[in-house]
């Protein structure tokens, strides 16, 4: 279902969609009373979900949508305001599974693809069954059976007590960084770093919501910034965050090198070159996100002696990045979401897994 009180939106989104043969849109809705109305009345499997609109805003449709259909997944969909980005933050704070920033004009052909290409892939991604079809010897797909379950082999986490913390998560990830730290709280003292996908005006609005239910501080990385214990640093949007070193200590560089996994920031770089600098004292953890970005990097650190630890699949909105890790064998620990934090302090008191 879209959700917008615009028309021709509404048309220019589903006409995008149903180019798309795995799509359908059953129907749609010009404000979010429409939208709760329509969930209950359609059998609908994703909400792409306007944030400003008469009668009913998104934000306030949210959880009234949710509660008519709790298996319902919903995308938000706003342009890059900073008003619109801190909606958004707290959309998925409140249970919306991602979001997609709106091109400012229909007419830009270049925009449209982005966009095009941007909320196909999270539709699929974030509506993708854990099922397949059996193939038959012509080819053509027959029962659907149970998908069998990843191989997973453990690697042996480092015996050194971890001096950095490096996540990376994508879709879904606010909500897992949001539920992670609200168990940690401040009790990490190390730096963390995290590279979270997102667009620049977000990337502010989601430190700021980090740093509230963390209760330390949390910024967007700067360059040349000197990095410091009980800080949180957060790649900005559009830019790639490492960290490198020199006599006085490590601090962050950010550039716009080309985008890594199709991301920028990206996981990968952060993670490269944190395990080139601190070697078997980092602990790393990938969270739920669609993609592969963490793995390579995450092998880095392996490499180099550090530790990974992966987001399960059930608690993961896409198991895509954290998937990727764990059946890579890369991954000391494949935890669910709840489990990850007490896993972390752990760790930070000298004790393996």
């Amino acid at each position: 279902m879209v959700v917008d009180d615009s028309a021709v939106i509404r048309g220019y989104i589903t006409r995008m969609l149903e180019a798309d043969p795995d799509f359908r849109v059953v129907t749609t809705a010009a404000n979010g009373e429409i939208a709760v109305k329509a969930v209950a009345r359609y059998d609908i499997d994703v909400v792409i979900l306007d944030i400003e609109m008469p009668v009913m805003d998104g934000l306030t449709a949210l959880p009234l949508i949710l509660k008519a259909n709790p298996k319902v997944k919903v995308l938000m969909a706003s342009t890059l305001t900073r008003r619109n980005a801190t909606i958004s933050i707290k959309a998925l704070s409140a249970g919306a599974a991602d979001y997609v920033p709106k091109p400012d004009s229909t007419r830009d052909a270049h925009a449209s693809e982005d966009f095009r290409r941007e909320l196909v892939s999270k539709i699929k991604a974030i509506s993708r069954p854990k099922l397949r079809r059996a193939t038959t010897a012509s080819g053509r797909s027959s029962a659907i059976t149970l998908a069998a379950p990843p191989k997973i082999s453990l690697h042996s986490p480092s015996t050194f007590k971890p001096e950095v913390l490096a996540i990376g998560s994508s879709t879904g990830g606010p909500q897992a960084l949001f539920k992670l730290f609200e168990t940690l709280k401040d009790s990490v003292r190390i730096p963390i770093f995290i590279t979270q996908h997102m667009p620049a005006t977000f990337t502010a609005i989601l430190a700021e919501h980090i740093q509230r239910v963390s209760g330390v501080e949390c910024a967007e990385g700067r360059d040349h910034e000197r990095v410091m214990p009980n800080r949180i640093y957060l790649a900005p949007g559009e830019y790639h965050m490492v960290i490198d070193g020199d006599s006085r200590g490590p601090f962050i560089r950010i550039n716009q090198d080309p985008p890594e996994n199709y991301c920028r920031p990206a996981v990968d770089p952060m993670f490269r070159s944190i395990a080139k600098l601190y070697g078997v004292k980092v602990l790393s953890v990938v969270l739920t996100g669609m993609g592969k970005d963490g793995k390579i990097g995450g092998q880095a650190i392996i490499d180099a002696g550090g530790t990974v630890i992966a987001q399960d699949e059930p608690t993961s909105v896409v198991w895509g990045m954290p998937g990727a890790a764990a059946t890579a064998g890369i991954c000391s620990a494949v935890l669910p979401l709840d489990k990850i934090a007490p896993k972390i302090s752990q760790m930070l008191k000298g004790v393996g897994a």
